[in-house]
């Protein structure tokens, strides 16, 4: 029960969080925008476009064929991931770097088991659980193997999320094309009503395929792809704090656990140097580094 309300709690602190995706917003409504656009400049009107019958059997076959090809537990998980799509959290790798020389520096200072109290206080759960390994005397070898699991995890859950939605953009098309061929059966049925219903009918069925390669292309695979991005970035995120955990365990100088994090921050802008919190000196030859009681 404590473990559940503490995984609802590191939830709804990751949730205040997150913040809209301007560029997947920003992408849809260019996508749409332009599509739009460009069919009316060629005298179209968007009431052309609007069809609840395709519609219906394009998401409904969709969604049936999606629940037919993947566990009903990995649909129910990519759902849950749609919000990734359009929400991250903003996450600055100097700020985390920072605060693992500030656990490096205690550490060496005051030794290890110092950290227990800001262990516990730690929001991000996967940083708190390595501090917590760390802090309860684990070896390095099992702290390594326990988080590269977990590391390894979350990366195969986002992975098979991602599937779902590749899986769903392929069938999108093809069920549109089923669309598309129920409406035109359905005109040639009504050959004896005139020309005048006929071509009508025809612009109606394939309004179907529109929403089919449509619903695929400009949503379900890039959703898709926005998901396995995310997840290298969680994943590369985990890695950088697995090795400033490691590091804080073996005792190395905080400048030079600083100076193997900052590959993790390439793309970020280097911070100023008058920000950057003092090291630790190095421990002169032969003192040993406090090991945990």
């Amino acid at each position: 029960m404590a473990d559940e309300e503490q995984a609802e709690s590191q939830e709804k602190a990751k949730t205040s969080r997150l913040k809209l995706d301007t560029a997947s917003v920003a992408g849809l409504l260019l996508a749409f925008g332009g599509i739009l656009c460009g069919f009316m400049l060629e005298e179209g009107k968007a009431s052309y476009l609007l069809g609840p019958s395709a519609f219906l059997i394009v998401v409904g076959g969709c969604i049936g064929a999606t629940l037919v090809a993947n566990p009903g537990a990995t649909v129910m998980d990519a759902v849950r991931r749609l919000r990734e799509v359009f929400l991250s959290a903003p996450e600055d790798p100097r700020e985390l770097i920072e605060t693992l020389i500030q656990f490096a520096m205690r550490a060496r200072k005051h030794g290890i088991v110092s950290l227990e109290k800001d262990a516990d206080e730690i929001e991000d759960p996967f940083l708190k659980k390595a501090m917590t390994l760390a802090v309860d005397g684990a070896d390095l070898q099992e702290i390594r193997s326990m988080l590269e699991l977990e590391i390894d995890i979350q990366e195969r859950e986002a992975g098979h999320a991602a599937k779902v939605f590749e899986s769903a953009g392929g069938y999108s098309p093809t069920i549109g094309i089923i669309g598309a061929v129920l409406g035109l059966i359905m005109v040639m049925r009504r050959l004896n009503e005139g020309p005048d219903k006929i071509g009508p009918g025809i612009a109606t069925a394939f309004i179907a395929t529109i929403y089919g390669v449509g619903l695929a292309n400009l949503f379900l695979l890039p959703a898709a792809n926005k998901i396995k991005a995310r997840a290298q970035k969680d994943a590369q995120r985990c890695e950088l704090i697995l090795e400033g955990v490691l590091s804080i365990v073996e005792g190395l100088n905080p400048k030079l656990i600083r100076t193997k994090l900052e590959a993790y921050q390439r793309a970020a802008p280097k911070p100023k140097k008058n920000a950057e919190p003092e090291t630790a000196p190095v421990p002169p030859a032969g003192e040993s580094i406090p090991a945990p009681e």
